[in-house]
């Protein structure tokens, strides 16, 4: 297991600018939620969230709020712990497990988006995770996706808020290109 820096509690900019497209009552699992930021915030949206970590101690951080379920799940040993459930969304921040990556497109229902943001090389620089393992390579995130979703949005570089870090960030649908009502980019604010 890596550090995640699990202690900001403010939510990525990135995935509630996306998430921001979600219908009220949307599903969306929440992966590797840690004390739950994104899952109060899709939860506040009106979405219905299954926020999923390997600690259960972070079930006291959830509960009693009123649209999450916490799940204590391991992710990465054993068999796919989600496997035949479906989301409208899957929102994933600070986390890399390469192997669950294709699990992860095949847990989309069809217009459901994969919202990303994690480190990547470089990172080393500004702190943890400094272990390769957990570090992106350049256009990783992007090359990994794009058989399987239509990739909407992709950046890679430096963030300065809230901590300075090295990320890729991704936002996909599973759709067909000709679907092109699911292809709507949010305007730039």
């Amino acid at each position: 297991m890596h550090d995640c820096h699990h202690d900001i509690r403010a939510p990525s900019a990135w995935i509630m600018r996306w998430c921001a497209r979600l219908a009220p009552g949307s599903e969306v699992l929440d992966l590797a939620c840690g004390p739950g930021r994104h899952s109060r915030a899709l939860a506040a949206l009106g979405c219905r969230v299954d926020a999923v970590d390997i600690d259960a101690r972070f079930a006291t951080d959830l509960a009693g709020i009123a649209g999450v379920r916490f799940r204590a799940l391991d992710l990465e040993h054993g068999p796919w712990p989600l496997e035949g459930q479906q989301y409208d969304a899957i929102v994933v921040a600070n986390y890399l497990h390469r192997p669950s990556l294709p699990l992860l497109a095949q847990a989309l229902r069809d217009g459901g988006l994969l919202i990303y943001e994690t480190f990547a090389v470089g990172q080393e620089r500004f702190g943890r995770p400094s272990n390769p393992d957990f570090l992106l390579a350049p256009f990783e995130l992007a090359q990994r996706f794009s058989p399987t979703l239509h990739v909407l949005a992709f950046e890679d570089g430096v963030r300065e808020r809230p901590i300075p870090a090295r990320v890729q960030r991704l936002c996909a649908v599973r759709t067909e290109s000709a679907r092109l009502e699911r292809l709507m980019l949010p305007e730039l604010q």
